[in-house]
């Protein structure tokens, strides 16, 4: 018995070698595998990880870079890029909008509003004001200048308050109060900026509107974790990673995904609001009876036979939400909910259409198209609505359905055959803007409602 064990010990110590040697691949195979998991497991506010087939082998390997830096770059484009990697600091200027962006630490002064950047070349100093129309001079005087300085040997101020997040300066100001230029203007344009942060991200607000942070706090909380800072009520230096000053602008409601920082639609943007506002329906077809809503208007374009309309409307099929009163219109949180939950959109032409952004895709939207505002109803909202995944329908109406036919007397008039010739441009929009309601040809505008009905029934 004690010979058989001693046999047994000898066997097994000539074959530990053997199995130590066995066993290394297989716990090199280990430490390799464990390195590939904590490889598919990055960082994701550190780094990105960019996967590339190798020309060598087969193997997919991932390479890391700067992930700030790279979010950046994509707000910069053509020429620009390569003084921007040069410099870290560069400005994009298009007709409409305005924007300069840097990968340095900087300081922002908001007692001043001066934009510090270090950097050993000589001293830049450029002046911009943060608002996505840069065309519109008169209304840009409206707006707070941000001044940035690029370089020079000026000693940095102490940082009263250091921030791990870049930036994003721009404006509240503008047409305060028009929903059409606060989401076409600041929203949108805010949107395309920032929403590539991933909520990471600062707002500085020129000429802060406490009115315009609680309409649309929803929105500005979906796209920054962090408080808004009012520059007016703050007045110290605050010290971030990276700053933007300005807003990148696309076209009027819509986002081109081939412009910087590419890769963005409006489709995209649409399901953003649905997301921050908690809006129900996605789909037409999830609303069950089809409904419609008039935009109801009491001054200027109003629709003067409005209860024949509504009643032509109820006889087509359609439950009709009629809606006039300011206050509804000016609480987004309201009525986005409110629009979400129709099926067609009608309207004559105005600031509120707007809010077709809030239809659910496969909605219609119908303008009641006045003399005198053809490119203004189809650039701001008709065109934009097809972007949207929203059928448009033009309701252009005759000269016998406006109230400008009683005013110049005849079809054959100058202001009625060629509205565009017809007056210098501010009385124009007098005339066609401020100066005419629509009395509306039931029968004529039946064929219309009846075809977005065609379109939304399933």
């Amino acid at each position: 018995m004690i010979r058989e064990l001693r046999m047994e010990k000898k066997v097994v110590s000539r074959l530990t070698p053997w199995i130590f040697l066995l066993a290394i691949p297989l716990f090199y195979f280990e430490i390799i595998w464990s390195n590939n998991i904590q490889l598919q497991q990055p960082n994701l506010l550190k780094i990105d990880r960019k996967s590339y087939q190798s020309p060598h082998s087969n193997k997919t390997v991932q390479v890391s870079f700067n992930s700030l830096d790279f979010l950046l770059s994509r707000l910069v484009q053509g020429e620009e890029q390569s003084n921007f990697r040069a410099t870290g600091f560069s400005c994009d200027a298009q007709i409409h909008s305005k924007h300069c962006v840097t990968t340095r630490p900087s300081q922002i002064d908001t007692a001043t509003m001066t934009v510090s950047i270090p950097s050993d070349g000589p001293a830049q100093e450029t002046s911009l004001r943060p608002y996505a129309r840069q065309e519109d001079e008169i209304l840009l005087r409206k707006v707070t200048p941000v001044k940035i300085i690029h370089g020079g040997n000026t000693t940095p101020s102490i940082c009263d308050h250091r921030h791990s997040v870049p930036a994003v300066v721009f404006s509240s100001s503008g047409f305060a109060g028009n929903v059409f230029h606060e989401i076409n203007e600041i929203i949108i344009p805010l949107f395309i900026t920032a929403k590539l942060f991933n909520s990471s991200v600062l707002f500085i607000m020129e000429d802060y509107r406490p009115s315009f942070v609680a309409k649309y706090g929803k929105i500005l909380n979906r796209l920054s974790s962090h408080p808004i800072l009012n520059p007016a009520a703050d007045r110290s230096v605050h010290c971030f990673p990276a700053v933007v000053v300005g807003l990148k602008f696309h076209g009027h409601l819509s986002i081109n995904a081939n412009e910087i920082p590419k890769g963005l639609t409006t489709p995209m943007f649409r399901r953003f609001l649905r997301e921050s506002l908690e809006l129900k329906y996605s789909h037409v077809s999830q609303i069950e009876r089809p409904a419609v809503m008039l935009l109801s208007r009491t001054t200027t374009r109003r629709i003067i036979n409005e209860e024949q309309v509504v009643a032509m409307m109820e006889d087509l099929g359609f439950r009709v939400v009629v809606v006039a009163r300011a206050k509804t219109v000016s609480n987004i949180n309201l009525f986005s909910r409110m629009i979400n939950s129709c099926s067609v959109f009608v309207g004559a032409h105005g600031a509120g259409l707007t809010n077709e952004v809030f239809l659910p895709d496969g909605a219609v939207m119908v303008q009641v198209d006045l003399i005198g505002l053809e490119w203004a109803a189809a650039n701001y909202y008709g065109d934009p609505a097809r972007g949207m995944g929203v059928h448009y329908l033009r309701y252009k109406i005759e000269p016998e359905e406006s109230s400008l036919l009683k005013i110049f007397g005849s079809r054959s008039h100058k202001a009625i055959t060629d509205p565009t010739g017809a007056f210098p441009l501010h009385i124009g929009r007098e005339v066609y803007l401020n100066g005419q309601n629509v009395n509306i040809s039931i029968d004529k505008f039946r064929h219309t409602m009846a075809m977005a009905m065609s379109l939304v029934q399933h």
